[in-house]
């Protein structure tokens, strides 16, 4: 059965994005095609995560690697939005891309799914599909509605800390557990932590 993989950046204080949706806080990493030395995290995540790199940043990279895992991504307005603000109706032109939102007008692009409510439905209608891993791109709210659906957690943990903003998961209190799968800590401070549905 495909999973839904919750794959983020985060603060040390558990936030995605600032109180106003800002991200430009976090510590840049190597990028591919880069010649400057990194200390690996770009090539770990894209060796795991090639999936989650923007249709148009692939481009402007001249890369496109294969599909290793996922094949759909579903997000929040939040999420999307930065993406409409440049131009970009298709972010993720090389997956089914739903969007979740109750307050967006209809979406122009044909790569793109505008899905108004149920978000557990639809996840559970795409699990029970063929198909690749199923990307939960983000929000924090939109995390904590599809959370009893999240069968891993992957973080990249940034070493900074904000004190406010959006949570990586949002909602109400229901205890869920997971158990670690694995840790790698890089040298500018970075750690990816990957936890897996007990």
């Amino acid at each position: 059965m495909r999973e839904l993989v919750y794959y983020i950046a985060t603060t040390l204080d558990g936030f995605i994005a600032g109180p106003e949706g800002s991200f430009d806080f976090f510590p840049g990493d190597d990028t591919p095609g880069d010649d400057t030395p990194g200390d690996g995290l770009r090539d770990f995540a894209d060796a795991r995560f090639a999936d989650t790199i923007p249709t148009h940043v692939r481009a402007r990279l001249g890369i496109d690697p294969p599909r290793q895992r996922f094949d759909t991504a579903v997000m929040g307005r939040g999420t999307y939005q930065p993406a409409l603000d440049i131009g970009v109706g298709s972010p993720y032109a090389h997956l089914r891309q739903y969007v979740v939102s109750s307050t967006l007008p209809p979406i122009a692009d044909p790569g793109v799914e505008l899905v108004a409510d149920d978000p557990l439905g639809l996840v559970r209608r795409l699990k029970a599909e063929e198909g690749g891993d199923i990307w939960l791109v983000g929000g924090g709210t939109l995390a904590g509605r599809l959370l009893p659906e999240i069968d891993e957690i992957a973080m990249k943990r940034y070493p900074v800390a904000i004190g406010s903003g959006i949570p990586m998961i949002a909602g109400g209190f229901g205890p869920h557990t997971f158990e670690a799968a694995e840790h790698r800590a890089f040298d500018s401070g970075a750690v990816v932590s990957i936890y897996r549905r007990r």
